[in-house]
């Protein structure tokens, strides 16, 4: 464990900041979880719907570092491959 009064903030700020990207990344997941869903539906029209939202997570999880911009556009890029393939 930490003795230093700064190393202990840290340590405290790293279990918030962890927390919190955990949050976000287990929402990303979920999203991403529903709209592969509904492309294994072939519910084209609905996905298309969600895919906003998927592109919206993943522009602000890569805009606060939480994932690797180029990793967001990747999936981005994957995603919109996929929902053409199925349309």
């Amino acid at each position: 464990m930490p003795r230093r009064r700064t190393s202990i903030k840290k340590t405290r700020q790293d279990v918030k900041r962890h927390l919190r990207n955990l949050k976000v990344k287990q929402q990303l997941k979920k999203t991403l979880k529903k709209f592969q869903a509904l492309l294994a539906a072939k519910n084209a029209a609905e996905a298309k719907a969600l895919l906003v939202q998927v592109f919206s997570q993943l522009d602000k999880a890569a805009k606060k570092n939480i994932i690797h911009p180029n990793t967001a556009n990747r999936k981005k890029s994957r995603l919109a491959k996929r929902l053409t393939r199925a349309a």
